[in-house]
């Protein structure tokens, strides 16, 4: 499995998910984002405001998942208004 940020400015590099992980909140808050997508995101957009979706993927809309860019300051769309998977 991976993962990729996409946006008019630009994309991420991909992040894969290593064989054998579950990827739940922990796994995707704390690897996929927090070390693999954001600090790109960050690069790409520098001053630049952005915004992060993410679908109904069950890591996505776990409480934890949910309310990791709200502590660490992150615009991103609620999951009422998520697409669907």
């Amino acid at each position: 499995m991976v993962s990729v940020g996409v946006s008019r400015m630009g994309k991420t590099r991909v992040v894969f998910v290593d064989s054998g992980a579950k990827v739940n909140s922990s796994y995707y808050s704390n690897i996929v984002l927090e070390k693999g997508l954001l600090p790109d995101i960050r690069a790409i957009c520098r001053h630049h405001r952005w915004t992060l979706q993410q679908d109904e993927a069950p890591a996505h809309t776990a409480r934890k998942t949910v309310d990791y860019p709200k502590k660490e300051h992150i615009n991103f769309i609620e999951p009422h208004m998520w697409p669907p998977k």
